[in-house]
């Protein structure tokens, strides 16, 4: 166990953003969520894998909706967290249990920082794990998922003070579409907790060392920015990436909110090594897919991800805006994904695209 300083909390957060694929939540909302709780004086305690106890229960607190806009998006207090801690608060009820730690369900700043600092709150662990290793848009898109760890029982927390318990559902689809249906009713959110699960299983079901990796990228990111170095050349080196593409955004990069999702696309004008190329990135909350020159370049579940061409800090969609230059890069997905379970769902197909996936190997 280790305790967190808040340059190693910022650092993991900005590496869960830059490697969240567009999604995940924003970045200031997750280091406010996390300064208030170190200003507060609480401890972030963050637990190694090997440290985890078989026999206690874990479980995994996040938000679930959309995204919009930084200009577009609700007053903060309204989403300061207490939702998702209502809805852990409830499920440790109705199991009768305190969770000794709680894990990431997803990289991203905003669900990675709110789940810090729950855990801070409430004097948890946090366990140095991820449940997808990329930001995803349904629940079912999880490691426990693949590794066939019920969600169930599961809670949500509204900000209106509601609480909903799901003792059981026919499948983690299911689960989504519930939960969705509430986010949709509730400005466009709800916090969860689900896969609460004992430590002997959750070694099984997760990717180990996944904020540790996170940390490692951020870092890497901050020291070259300061050192006056080339950030993407760092986070390409700390996460084995490749650059993909470096443009310019057109007029023609659009989103909508529909259903409870961000829809949208990233269209690039090349510069620099790609000039007179063009590239298009297509999103569910999370970057899917990616052509240059209406070629598919890389899907999904391989991690792709658009930041700043100068500083290295992501962008989120759908905070793309035109005349932005940025650069695409594309990350090795963990191994889990290329099982066949995986496969079956995290796949282009999945998306409505009549393509085969494309990995960075490739």
């Amino acid at each position: 166990m280790r305790k967190l300083d808040l340059q190693e909390l910022k650092d993991i957060m900005m590496g869960c953003a830059i490697l969240g694929t567009g999604g995940g939540g924003s970045l200031a909302e997750g280091l406010s969520a996390v300064e208030r709780a170190w200003n507060a004086g609480k401890e972030f305690k963050m637990l190694d894998f090997d440290e985890i106890e078989d026999e206690l229960y874990y479980a995994n607190p996040y938000y679930c909706g959309c995204m919009v806009p930084e200009e577009e998006e609700v007053e903060e207090e309204i989403f300061d967290g207490t939702d998702i801690a209502l809805s852990l608060e409830a499920l440790e009820k109705y199991m009768e249990t305190n969770f000794h730690g709680v894990v990431s369900i997803e990289y991203g700043a905003g669900n990675t920082g709110e789940v810090m600092a729950i855990a801070a709150k409430t004097g948890k662990y946090i366990v140095d794990a991820d449940a997808a290793g990329r930001a995803v848009p349904e629940l079912q898109f999880s490691t426990y998922y693949v590794t066939g760890q019920p969600i169930t029982p599961l809670a949500i927390g509204t900000i209106y003070g509601d609480v909903a318990i799901i003792p059981t559902v026919k499948d983690d689809s299911r689960a989504e579409a519930l939960a969705r249906f509430m986010a949709v009713a509730t400005k466009g959110a709800v916090g969860m907790t689900d896969h609460p699960i004992q430590g002997k299983n959750l070694k099984k079901s997760v990717i180990p060392g996944a904020l540790s990796y996170a940390q490692k990228v951020g870092q890497a990111r901050r020291q070259a920015e300061e050192a006056g170095k080339n950030p993407i050349d760092a986070i390409l080196e700390a996460a084995n990436g490749k650059l993909l593409f470096t443009g310019r955004a057109t007029a023609e990069t659009n989103w909508e909110n529909k259903d409870g999702f961000t829809f949208g696309n990233i269209y690039l004008e090349g510069i620099k090594e790609n000039e007179n190329q063009n590239a298009r990135v297509w999103y569910k909350n999370e970057n899917m897919m990616m052509w240059v020159d209406d070629e598919l370049r890389l899907t999904c579940p391989d991690l792709i991800c658009v930041v700043d061409r100068v500083t290295g800090t992501p962008i989120t969609n759908p905070n793309c805006k035109e005349g932005m230059e940025l650069c695409v890069l594309g990350f090795h997905c963990h191994d889990l994904w290329k099982t066949e379970k995986a496969l079956e769902i995290l796949n282009p197909r999945f998306f409505g695209f009549d393509h085969d996936c494309v990995f960075l190997e490739d």
